[in-house]
């Protein structure tokens, strides 16, 4: 057997102990460390996995752990500052990738309502904040123009004199009969961390409502790890419902977490499988405790970002609490053409993996960038609000090489700059002593010019849409601006709040819940009323000072 040392070695990250290694064709020998299952040890050969004896027996019949005692939180997430304000005059243009995952929603939400504290600044990110939530924005006429940019233009509500610039774009949304057939490796966390009734069984039950979803001419596997990985499902039709929630339903926790040995398994089976007129999707279940192997995200990241190349989608979805790795889901999703969720509650799976399925599942366009160009005759500076860890090089527009995010159908994706216009004096920078007022760049009617690029799902260049920001199209007041960009407004204001930036301080809470109140419109989820009820659990708080950071 090769040894795969050269593909994952040392590797521990978001589902990951030592791995052995990799090639094209990866010969893979699984053996159990701490559950005594090497006889039900899988191999992976030439593409084909064969299943030396039943990897769900020793599974279902690992002995059950106890739930551990209150654990240390020791939640890691990326490290981040807000973004800074920048002149016009200097840096004119601003270049993003576009993000629609919605995890750290999910997570602030958690903190709030079930921990009563905020949650440390690093794990708030506005954009997903932002991104939780679905917006009115102009409908695509077709999937091979599957973007019409909207951009509203109103007052700022926590900055007098200043404004805000919303951009937003929602994807094609293709009808249920013209989806894609799919192809579904589940790739299950089963080690003994997995062990309470937010983690192993809820996964069990979110499954199950993913399971619904499927019919006959899906394809749906299950590969799980714990000190092994195996094969407790080999490809199966979705419409055999009851094969595959007995499979889901034998598993139980325990044993430590080797995770790099499930990620090349789930991938290899998924390429075994591949269908390119199915999507190909490995999805990975985890709490994030990984507690073997050396810590080198980095390899297990490179990983991810080959298999990308072979047209794999990737999706992860984080449960539990007090040791979940955001900082590691983030690196993957970025990597390997990745959505992420954290499921809290079944409510929030239902969300994710039924009310969103599509869009969760079925990409319409990849590699969606956004670049802004400001008009210094006009605006005098600038802040995107969120985006920090998605922020691109001017030149990486233009570049088809490099990635950024994957919309899917229905995906809604919404920034917001604030900007002061030149001769406000609402700005936070200082007029240079010796530099020129600048000149009109372009039309002298213009905020800004935005530009979008993107690749249909089976292509490789990517494709251009530009819109200019008018001035006369601005809105005079908050109040006159569409229900949408109001309470995008007052979820940006909160996040801003919650990742305890600087910029807000004029905007209380009472105010945020009277702007997101007014413009909840309808609500049939009842999405946004929760929103308001986070907000208000939030006061004491904030006022508090109370945090786990």
């Amino acid at each position: 057997m090769h040894r795969i040392s050269s593909l994952l070695a040392g590797v521990a990250t978001f589902a990951l102990v030592a791995c052995t290694s990799t090639t094209d064709k990866p010969d893979v020998d699984v053996v159990d460390a701490e559950a005594d299952i090497a006889q039900e040890s899988v191999a992976v050969t030439g593409n084909s996995v064969v299943m030396r004896q039943k990897a769900l027996g020793a599974y279902a019949s690992s002995p059950a752990m106890m739930p551990p005692p209150d654990p240390q939180i020791t939640e890691e997430y990326p490290e981040t500052d807000p973004n800074p304000v920048k002149l016009v005059s200097e840096e004119p243009v601003s270049t993003f990738s576009s993000d629609v995952d919605t995890s750290s929603y999910s997570v602030t939400r958690r903190y709030i309502l079930q921990n009563h504290s905020l949650p440390p600044s690093d794990a708030v990110r506005v954009e997903e904040f932002l991104n939780y939530f679905t917006y009115d924005y102009k409908m695509p006429e077709s999937a091979n123009a599957p973007f019409t940019p909207t951009v509203w233009v109103t007052p700022s509500p926590w900055n007098a004199g200043a404004k805000l610039m919303h951009i937003g774009v929602k994807g094609f949304d293709i009808e249920p009969e013209e989806t894609p057939d799919a192809n579904i490796v589940l790739l299950l966390d089963v080690s003994g961390s997995m062990n309470s009734e937010n983690k192993l069984p809820l996964v069990k039950k979110s499954m199950e409502l993913l399971v619904d979803e499927m019919s006959k001419d899906d394809m749906i596997s299950i590969v799980v790890y714990a000190g092994a990985a195996g094969v407790v499902l080999e490809p199966t039709p979705g419409n055999e419902k009851t094969k595959i929630m007995e499979a889901l339903n034998a598993l139980s926790a325990g044993g430590s977490t080797a995770g790099g040995e499930g990620i090349a398994l789930a991938y290899s089976l998924a390429e075994e499988n591949f269908d390119k007129d199915k999507v190909n999707r490995v999805i990975l279940a985890t709490d994030g405790d990984f507690n073997v192997g050396v810590v080198d995200a980095d390899s297990l990241e490179d990983y991810v970002a080959r298999k990308r190349e072979t047209g794999i989608f990737l999706t992860v979805l984080g449960f539990g609490q007090g040791n979940y790795n955001d900082l590691i889901a983030q690196k993957l999703v970025q990597a390997g053409n990745g959505v992420a969720a954290y499921i809290d509650t079944l409510n929030e799976a239902r969300k994710v993996l039924v009310r969103e399925f599509r869009s969760t599942l079925f990409p319409i366009a990849r590699d969606l960038k956004f670049q802004v160009e400001f008009n210094p005759a006009a605006v005098r500076e600038y802040r995107l609000i969120g985006y920090e860890t998605r922020i691109l090089n001017r030149e990486d527009f233009n570049n088809d090489a490099v990635d950024a995010g994957d919309i899917g159908s229905g995906h809604t994706v919404t920034a917001i700059y604030e900007f002061v216009e030149t001769g406000s004096d609402a700005g936070l920078i200082d007029d240079l002593r010796y530099q020129d007022a600048p000149a009109a760049s372009g039309s002298a009617s213009e905020y800004a010019f935005v530009r979008l690029r993107y690749k249909l799902p089976q292509e490789d260049e990517s494709d251009l849409i530009e819109k200019p920001v008018l001035i006369a199209d601005a809105y005079s007041s908050l109040s006159r601006a569409p229900r949408d960009a109001r309470f995008a407004a007052a979820v940006a204001a909160f996040g801003q709040k919650i990742q305890r930036a600087p910029y807000t301080k004029a905007m209380s809470l009472d105010d945020i819940i009277d702007m997101a109140n007014g413009a909840k419109g309808r609500d049939p989820y009842g999405d946004r009323a929760e929103f308001v009820q986070i907000v208000r659990a939030s006061e004491t708080l904030l006022s508090a000072g109370a945090s786990d950071d």
